[in-house]
């Protein structure tokens, strides 16, 4: 690994500046992003801000009432504000509180038995999009919302640690933990359709507390105030919802952190990596956010510019993209993927490199556990782990010790499980399928029964489906510490939790598990970093998931838009956009 990792650092956090010249001319047509009458060759100040988007997600909430399977970082980031904001390094700053609590001050205090109180004082004059002040109410309300059982998320974090909010007044939100956590101190606002962690965004008591009381939670839930009559707090207010089209967006003057520089945002819902292409060389959109390319489209989007300096790419690792296998064993076909000798042999008949060259032009970021190069811990974690080299000969020990051999026709069989056979799951793109067809055949090679199954990506929110598949399935989570925390035990996706979590396959370890609870009781950054590196160990030890690459994110701007810059895994790219503007 360690030699695939410095051959993919030119691509870490590399700006791929492809010249700063004058934008290519923009159509000029209100729904291209230019106003009525309005010269088309250059963008001004206040112009519309056109974004292309992956996907039109049902709720703009940053932490939204269900599961959508989505990756709407930046929807979400347009509309919300929390307590802290995490910036494009990953560190946390004060957002919506005047300061972060410190811990073992008044601001964090630590009980001898292990509960804890955090306050956070917020900032003077704040007020909801609709003008109406925000209060510390609104975040006890938030909790009441958020931690109602049937919503499935009241035992994730950190709602599950919490054990109650106050308001002792206005301006003072005051958390009481039932145990110890260690991002307390950190609470943003969340990740859009995957929650953050430490995601806990305030909600407008004034305008949804009544239809909580009054009507039924599936009524609740779909009310209007979700998508397109959303209030929130963020550098942009709701201004128009076309569904299947695009929403709007207009600067809101009285954001926290001063009004956006640019006074109107426009987000194209395009599910299609190459009509976002065709959407950016044509001058349509501005931007491509939320993984609407990929590393395909970027390089075409790149040679493009490169002679006219028309604008921008950045690429940096984002996604941890893994194959995990069914190891619950009402569901695993066949059984023994429950043994790590048959995982492990699985594994080092996987060609990583092959993927790179594919699908990145040799450019991969390949990896053996969640946490990438730009990682504080990357360096401490990559000592440890468990590498799984393309080696055949492993594979044939492990089969053969797991009680299997070759049979007449080249595919391992077992004297009482029977023919090695199983299906290889993935979603729709064309990225994910040359991916599956890569796997698949190097596995036929190495004597694998494979069979290949494409599911719609409309299917992709239908988390049941993609957590009880009887095989091998294909997945994207945010990098990070997070992704590996979450496959523990504790937070298994199960129908009781509406089978939400990463750990898709139901795997399961008893150290880990050891390590996960000691996680949770030490608060010390140096000491969480060392249990988190004994994790890492484990995980990749055990086989418990074939951590592939991680996607190399692409953002692709004109050249007069100043202001995106890379992001760490677990920010994203548009957290600054307040501060985004147009340059002449």
């Amino acid at each position: 690994m360690v030699r695939d990792v410095r051959r993919a650092l030119p691509l870490l956090l590399v700006v791929l500046v492809v010249g700063c010249g004058q934008a290519t001319q923009q159509p000029a047509s209100s729904a291209r992003g230019g106003a009525e009458g309005e010269q088309p060759t250059q963008p001004h100040i206040g112009r519309t801000l056109v974004m292309a988007g992956r996907s039109e997600a049902p709720s703009v909430a940053s932490r939204p009432l269900r599961s959508f399977g989505l990756t709407s970082s930046t929807e979400t980031r347009l509309f919300n504000a929390g307590l802290t904001l995490r910036d494009g390094q990953g560190a946390f700053r004060p957002y919506l509180a005047e300061a972060l609590p410190q811990l073992n001050s008044d601001s964090w205090k630590v009980s001898p038995d292990g509960r804890m109180e955090t306050t956070y004082h917020l900032k003077p004059n704040l007020v909801w999009q609709d003008g109406v002040p925000l209060t510390a109410n609104d975040f006890v309300f938030a909790y009441e919302v958020y931690s109602l059982p049937d919503l499935g998320q009241a035992a994730s974090a950190p709602l599950g640690t919490i054990e109650e909010v106050l308001a002792p007044d206005d301006r003072t939100v005051v958390v009481r933990w039932r145990s110890l956590y260690a991002d307390a101190g950190n609470l943003d606002s969340g990740n859009g359709s995957v929650p953050s962690a430490t995601g806990f965004p305030p909600l407008p008591r004034h305008l949804i507390e009544t239809p909580l009381h009054e009507d039924s939670l599936d009524a609740f839930i779909g009310l209007p105030f979700w998508s397109t009559e959303y209030v929130g707090l963020g550098p942009f207010t709701m201004d128009r919802w076309e569904p299947g089209a695009y929403f709007e967006g207009v600067a809101f003057d009285q954001h926290v952190l001063g009004r956006p520089k640019i006074d109107r945002v426009r987000m194209l819902f395009i599910p299609d990596f190459n009509t976002s292409l065709a959407n950016m060389l044509a001058g349509e959109a501005h931007i491509t956010v939320d993984d609407s390319i990929r590393f395909e489209q970027a390089m075409v989007l790149r040679r493009q510019w490169e002679s006219t300096g028309a604008g921008q790419v950045l690429i940096y690792p984002s996604l941890w993209r893994h194959a995990y296998f069914q190891q619950r064993r009402e569901y695993a076909r066949p059984i023994t993927f429950t043994d790590a000798r048959i995982r492990k042999a699985l594994m080092y008949s996987v060609d990583k490199q092959a993927l790179s060259e594919a699908l990145f032009e040799g450019q991969g970021i390949l990896t053996d556990t969640p946490i990438p190069p730009t990682s504080p811990a990357f360096a401490d974690v990559d000592r440890v782990a468990t590498k799984y080299p393309y080696d055949l000969r492993q594979t044939v020990k492990l089969m053969a010790e797991a009680g299997y051999a070759k049979g007449p026709d080249g595919v391992w069989a077992h004297p009482t499980v029977g023919r090695f056979a199983f299906e290889l799951d993935t979603f729709q793109s064309p990225q994910n399928e040359n991916e599956m067809h890569i796997m698949a055949d190097t596995w036929r090679q190495a004597g694998y029964d494979v069979s290949e199954n494409v599911f719609a990506a409309s299917l992709s929110s239908n988390y049941q489906l993609r957590d009880t598949q009887p095989g091998i399935n294909a997945a994207s989570f945010p990098s990070g510490e997070v992704a590996l925390i979450d496959h523990a035990s504790k937070t298994l996706p199960t129908a009781g939790n509406r089978w939400s979590g990463v750990n898709r396959g139901g795997w399961t370890n008893g150290d880990f598990d050891r390590l996960a609870e000691q996680l949770d009781q030490t608060l010390a950054r140096d000491e969480r970093a060392a249990i988190l590196t004994q994790m890492a160990k484990v995980f990749s030890e055990d086989a418990a998931v074939i951590s592939l690459y991680f996607n190399p994110t692409t953002t692709a701007f004109v050249a007069n838009l100043k202001g995106p810059k890379p992001s760490v895994p677990e920010s994203t790219t548009s957290w600054d956009v307040y501060d985004w503007e147009w340059t002449s």
